[in-house]
């Protein structure tokens, strides 16, 4: 049985379902604790800062904690260049980067999630000072001397175990990107453009989430309701994607990317900057830069792995593929003319909790536990907090749920690592990452929780991928923790979570009542940061969306505005696509036997989510599939993926 019939089954006998439920099952806490509507917390004693952190009671609070990171940088600064040659010498490297990550990684969430602008400047602020030290560090001769030192020689790199020399390494790689080769004029020129690329990054991404607005007499009255007021006019701030309405969906694509001049200039120069920066330190483009210590390596593999999908799936299907690589179940729920309103009760957000605490007991013999937070510890009275335990291991970490959507919030599902994981030299114990996961839901009402359609639950299944990778791994070195990988690797976790969040054997466990266009993406990533062209971004989106997309491009619109990835994932936006390939392969050869097996959960954890960054990623997958892929088995995955939906599309569906 697919999960679309499992769905199918239960509209159909709901009456059933209902009689059954009321008798026999209960919400878990957890579930309990995503179904029940919020409370205003009442700060009747002393506020413990946000996320704990005693110096961010209040927005100045940011200041005190970006001193201390830097007084403390410091002087690990001066035992980093004096320390003996070995382990310690990388223990100093990494406490030192852990230091300003708590600071600067916690700011980093704080400038785009906090409702009080206050809040936001003086992380916004913070963010850019630690930056630029950070950029500074990575140009110091002398702490590279002291790294290099270590590498150059042989009876004490033959000492470090592998983690360690991993780390060392990956250390000694942000050195050389940096362009601490250079004299020190094109060395000063080197941080200068990453400083200008700090601010040009932070402008494009704050400018790519702001809504556009038009004067509500130029919209059709009854589609007002779909936008926010501003006065006289409304504001569009999405592409409405999912709306019924084809007028609604054309007003509101014309319109959110309709082009902004400034936005634009941003773009052109920040690519300019990013161009001239890789040639600075000695790459052909800045997506050679990038693609360094990644699966794909170089910007030439990307290409014919994206050229080679494309061609694959053309010769295949007449049809726009992009749109079926990611409309599986969702499409059938549209061919058997189900209403959402009769199955999205079987999917509230405590159901879906529940079944995720249900899936990581039986593969990791994880539980999430229900926290309440401190006075002041959460931005917002919606915040849930989970505490992530394992069965003989304990606490093994905290996950922050900023799930409901409110005012000047990114409309885009995210995970912040706001902690990472390492074992503490100071304290003699582990420091427990700690994650946020933001998503934008519909909040519960009086009368009902809040209910989630497929495409919502298989996001939250997909973040909670990459929460748990930081959960569940247990890296000596903070700068390898969790996320802190490969981009090509990173993905392999969340998008393998879509594939539970699809299975009738995973979904009927907890469903009780209460890749569109990546390939034309990643293509235009690449030629983004590829050697710079005499002509516009939008004239190069136009090539590249008949080429990869096959939809003709709509005039006075600027998608690539609105593309933020360009910034987190710039040259790498290829990475869902090959994500996705290794997660696929690792479902059907690990888990679509059993997606439940603990066995085979515990080999996942150990082969692949344990290391963070502290390992080669296509070790990584070799591990876990027991044999090292191609290119082309990348490809091949990607396409078998299109079987089963392109024949749920278009068959009639009575079978």
């Amino acid at each position: 049985m697919s999960a679309r019939k499992c769905l199918v089954y239960l509209v159909k006998h709901r009456k059933l379902w209902a009689h059954f439920r009321r008798n026999v099952t209960t919400w878990s806490p957890v579930g309990a604790a995503f179904n029940a509507k919020p409370h205003r917390r009442l700060d009747l004693f002393e506020k413990n800062g946000l996320f704990g952190v005693p110096e961010l009671t209040c927005p100045a609070g940011f200041q005190v904690a970006s001193k201390t990171a830097l007084k403390n940088t410091e002087l690990l600064l001066g035992r980093a260049c004096s320390s003996s040659q070995g382990v310690e010498t990388v223990e100093c490297f990494d406490q030192l980067s852990d230091g300003l990550c708590k600071v600067a990684d916690l700011a980093d969430f704080i400038k785009v999630a906090h409702p009080d602008p206050a809040y936001r400047e003086a992380a916004e602020k913070t963010c850019i000072e630690i930056g630029t030290v950070v950029e500074n560090l990575n140009t110091d001769i002398e702490l590279c001397k002291s790294l290099k030192n270590l590498l150059d020689d042989p009876k004490a790199v033959a000492q470090l175990d592998s983690d360690t020399r991993r780390v060392a390494e990956l250390f000694m790689f942000d050195f050389e990107i940096s362009g601490i080769h250079l004299d020190d004029k094109l060395r000063k020129e080197a941080v200068s453009l990453h400083v200008k690329l700090l601010d040009l990054n932070n402008e494009f991404l704050v400018g790519s989430h702001m809504p556009n607005r038009i004067a509500k007499s130029a919209i059709p009255d009854h589609l007002h309701v779909h936008f926010a007021n501003e006065g006289s006019f409304i504001q569009i701030g999405g592409l409405h994607a999912d709306s019924p309405d084809d007028l609604l969906r054309e007003i509101a694509y014309r319109i959110y990317l309709y082009p902004n001049s400034d936005l634009m200039e941003c773009l052109e120069e920040l690519l300019k900057c990013r161009y001239k920066l890789a040639k600075l330190v000695g790459y052909e483009t800045y997506g050679h830069r990038a693609l360094k210590g990644t699966m794909a390596k170089t910007p030439e593999t990307v290409m014919s792995f994206l050229q080679l999908l494309t061609d694959k799936l053309s010769d295949r299907y007449d049809v726009c593929f992009f749109h079926l690589l990611r409309c599986g179940w969702r499409c059938s729920l549209r061919r058997y003319n189900i209403e959402p309103s009769l199955y999205s009760p079987y999917l509230s957000l405590g159901a879906c909790m529940d079944g995720l605490n249900n899936l990581f007991s039986q593969l990791y013999g994880v539980s999430l536990m229900s926290e309440p937070p401190g006075a002041g510890e959460v931005w917002s009275d919606d915040v849930r907090k989970l505490a992530v335990v394992h069965e003989t291991e304990g606490l093994l970490g905290y996950i922050y749920c900023d799930f409901f959507h409110r005012r000047d919030k990114p409309n885009q599902d995210c995970h912040f690592t706001i902690r990472g994981g390492r074992w503490s030299q100071e304290t003699g114990q582990y420091q427990l990452p700690v994650v946020v996961l933001m998503l934008s839901l519909p909040h519960p009402t009086k009368s009902a929780p809040t209910l989630l359609t497929p495409g919502m639950m298989e996001n939250l299944f997909h973040e909670m991928g990459h929460a748990m990778h930081s959960m569940l791994g247990r890296t000596r070195y903070q700068h390898v923790t969790g996320t802190r990988c490969a981009t090509d690797f990173a993905e392999v976790p969340s998008i393998l979570m879509e594939y539970f969040a699809t299975d009738y054997r995973v979904i009927s466990q907890f469903a009780r009542h209460y890749e569109t266009g990546q390939i034309f993406y990643a293509a235009l990533d690449q030629i983004y940061h590829g050697k710079p062209q005499n002509r516009s971004t939008t004239d190069i989106l136009k090539e590249m969306q008949e080429k990869f997309y096959g939809l003709p491009y709509t005039p006075n619109t600027a998608w690539q505005l609105r593309f933020s990835h360009l910034i987190g994932y710039g040259a790498k936006y290829y990475s869902y696509l090959m994500s996705r390939a290794v997660a696929s392969m690792v479902w059907k050869q690990c888990f679509v036997q059993d997606p439940l097996n603990r066995d085979m959960g515990e080999r996942y954890r150990r082969e692949m989510l344990a290391h963070g960054g502290a390992k080669e990623p296509m070790l990584m997958v070799e591990g876990m599939l027991q044999r090292r892929p191609t290119i082309e088995d990348f490809v091949d995955a990607l396409v078998s993926e299109l079987n089963p939906n392109f024949e749920t599309f278009f068959l009639d569906s009575e079978s």
